[in-house]
Order: structure tokens, then C-alpha cells, then sequence
């Protein structure tokens, strides 16, 4: 038997929507968040509530915030370490 990998070295392990999205929009804004990822929740009123209930209902766009978020950690490193 195997151990499952351990989730301390899963930077999204502990980390809601809720705080992918705001932590997005006060680093990118909704106007560069609807022009990175395409959907209406993003470009047109968006908000924190519309934009959660359309996330967790649809996987593919969901995939496309984490992988934002990802990128948007991975920035803040590279800044960082500077």
C-alpha cells in the first residue's frame, strides 16, 4: 500500500473560492480577469456572489480561476525574490 501524497505541498489545499476570487480581483481587477478568462461573471456586473455561484457550478471555468490563481502565487514569489 501506498500513502496518499501529502497535501502540505498542494498550494491550493486549504484555500476557498471565495479567497481565490478576491485575492484575484485585488490583484489582476475584474476588468483583466474577464479579459484572461472569458465568461460574463467576470466582464458584465460582475461580483464575488455571481461569480462563486456560476464557479461551482461550472468545473471547466473553475479549473481556469485555479489556474490564475496558480499563476498569479508563482508571480508574487518571483516578485518577491527580487
Amino acid at each position: 500500500m501506498t500513502d496518499p501524497q501529502p497535501q502540505a505541498k498542494n498550494p491550493l489545499h486549504g484555500v476557498t473560492l471565495e479567497r481565490m476570487l478576491n485575492e484575484l480581483v485585488e490583484h489582476f481587477g475584474w476588468e483583466a480577469m474577464g479579459e484572461r478568462i472569458r465568461i460574463r461573471c467576470f466582464t458584465d456586473d460582475p461580483s464575488v456572489a455571481s461569480s462563486l455561484k456560476f464557479l461551482r457550478k461550472t468545473p471547466w471555468a473553475r479549473e481556469k480561476v485555479e489556474g490564475m490563481y496558480l499563476f498569479m502565487l508563482r508571480d508574487r514569489a518571483r516578485r518577491a525574490r527580487r
